[in-house]
C-alpha cells in the first residue's frame, strides 16, 4: 500500500479554499482574522474577569454588540478596538500591515 504524502498547512488551504488571492480564499482569511480578533477580545475579557456587560458599559456600547464581536458576527471599527484593549483592558493595542 502506498504511503498518502502528508500536506502542509499551506497546501491544505490551497486545496480546500483555492490559491492566496483567489475570492473563496479571501473570504476564509477575513473570516480567519475575524475570529483571530473575537478570540483575543473573549480571553481579554475574561482575564480581566469582565462579563460582556460590564465590558459594554466600560466602553459605551451594548452588550449585544460585544456578543457579536466575540462570535466574529461583525467587523469591528479600530476606534472601538482600541476602546476595548486600551481603555477596558488597560493593553497596548498594535496593528501591524504585512
Amino acid at each position: 500500500m502506498a504511503k498518502k504524502k502528508q500536506l502542509t498547512f499551506e497546501e491544505l488551504l490551497d486545496k480546500q479554499y483555492g490559491a492566496e488571492g483567489t475570492p473563496d480564499r479571501n473570504e476564509f482569511e477575513h473570516k480567519a482574522q475575524l475570529y483571530a480578533i473575537s478570540e483575543m477580545i473573549r480571553s481579554g475579557r475574561k482575564e480581566a474577569g469582565m462579563t460582556q456587560q460590564q465590558l459594554a458599559e466600560k466602553i459605551g456600547t451594548k452588550k449585544s454588540y460585544i456578543s457579536r464581536i466575540e462570535n466574529g458576527n461583525c467587523d469591528v471599527r479600530i476606534s472601538t478596538l482600541l476602546r476595548i484593549f486600551e481603555d477596558a483592558f488597560g493593553k497596548t493595542l498594535t496593528i501591524m500591515a504585512e
